[in-house]
């Protein structure tokens, strides 16, 4: 397969660089046994199969931009924070005085080797030098004069990071709206889209229609966002998420038995990989990180009920709450989904691995659901309308 066969044309305007006034007021398209249907969001609890679970990633994104200005006037230097170096995600957002990330530097040639400042309205001054570079990517040592963690220090300092294709800075109204309401868990530098949508509204109308959620977390990089490269897509590198595996979503999960529906392409990455994380347990003994392509060599016969079961029991043998965990798994066409029946998500980037992920579920008729999108006015990305997707046999 080539990235030429998940192209599609995208005109600018479709792509929504502001959010709605109202966040669930947004378009819904509903795919459901080869049937494309136009509803409203709040129409969703109504579309769902009967007894549904949703799955919700509950990570809380941070103000990962930071400017650092050397002259009044000049342009800044921008050091965008990807993710911890050498620690988990919570464990650096609760650093006190110094953390080591890992960035991209905007205007690189404007930063010798001496260290940054910037001082804080709350008087405290955040220094950020150079240490290591791999590839793009530069480590930098952040310091700090105060008792604040990492995590309010960027909330002092740092911009929402939208995404590159809004092409703006980040407004005010960013601050909320480029957030979902249940966000919690410090990590992501983008948000899990597919719950922009959802309000206290509609989250009573899901428990009056007998539906149930639960979260999950996985801390979103900046690699979401990476088209694939020419050629076969197999060739594409995908980017490492950290994932938190505990025992009581673990136990939610299994206590369910009617269909799970995956808000967002995150939250469904996150139950596949766990799926396959507990199968090299069963297999190995050990919980390791799942790398790009190891979901396709492993068992294809052992069910979630046994691989899930397996990490709940391996986390109350070791007395673990919960757990980081790594994967990279690329979910691509051929892929057979194990633990949902359909996700909720936005339309997403042509070129790009969350449509590689969409495909995999609807088959070939994701062109005939983003053709049809297209051409009833749906707004696009982030900020952009959403559809619920029943994969196929389900």
């Amino acid at each position: 397969m080539q990235k030429s066969d998940f192209e599609y044309d995208l005109p600018n305007s479709r792509i929504a660089v502001h959010p709605l006034s109202e966040r669930d007021q947004s378009k819904l398209l509903v795919f459901k046994e080869g049937m494309i249907r136009d509803q409203l969001f709040t129409d969703l609890p109504a579309q769902l199969p009967p007894q549904s679970q949703l799955i919700f990633n509950n990570t809380r994104v941070v103000r990962a931009r930071l400017h650092f200005v050397k002259t009044e006037g000049a342009k800044p230097i921008e050091i965008f924070c990807l993710g911890p170096h050498a620690q988990s995600v919570e464990e650096a957002m609760n650093s006190v005085h110094k953390v080591n990330f890992e960035c991209l530097v905007g205007n690189l040639k404007r930063w010798k080797d001496h260290p940054l400042e910037l001082d804080l309205e709350n008087g405290t001054t955040l220094r950020a030098e150079k240490i290591s570079r791999n590839g793009a990517y530069w480590v930098i040592s952040f310091t700090w004069d105060s008792d604040l963690t990492f995590a309010q220090v960027l909330e002092w300092a740092g911009k929402i990071p939208l995404p590159p294709y809004m092409n703006r800075d980040a407004s005010s109204d960013d601050v909320e709206r480029y957030q979902t309401v249940y966000a919690h868990t410090n990590g992501s530098v983008a948000a899990p889209t597919a719950g922009l949508h959802f309000t206290d509204r509609v989250f009573q109308s899901l428990e009056r229609a007998g539906h149930s959620k639960v979260e999950l977390t996985l801390h979103v990089g900046a690699g979401t966002f990476k088209p694939l490269g020419e050629g076969e897509i197999e060739a594409h590198q995908m980017h490492d998420e950290e994932i938190i595996l505990s025992q009581q979503w673990l136990e939610q999960y299994l206590g369910h038995e009617g269909p799970k529906i995956a808000v967002g392409t995150t939250s469904l990455r996150s139950l596949e990989s766990f799926h396959w994380i507990g199968a090299k347990l069963i297999e190995t003994g050990e919980l390791n990180p799942l790398g790009q392509f190891e979901a396709y060599t492993l068992n294809p016969s052992l069910t979630v009920t046994q691989t899930y079961s397996a990490l709940l029991d391996a986390l109350k043998v070791r007395g673990i709450m919960e757990v980081a965990l790594h994967t990279q798994l690329m979910i691509k066409p051929g892929y057979s989904f194990k633990t949902v029946k359909g996700i909720v998500t936005n339309f997403h980037q042509p070129g790009s691995t969350l449509l590689l992920l969409v495909s995999a579920g609807v088959g070939e008729q994701w062109r005939d659901i983003y053709a049809h999108a297209l051409d009833h006015d749906y707004r696009f990305l982030s900020y952009g309308d959403s559809s619920l997707l029943l994969f196929q046999g389900s």
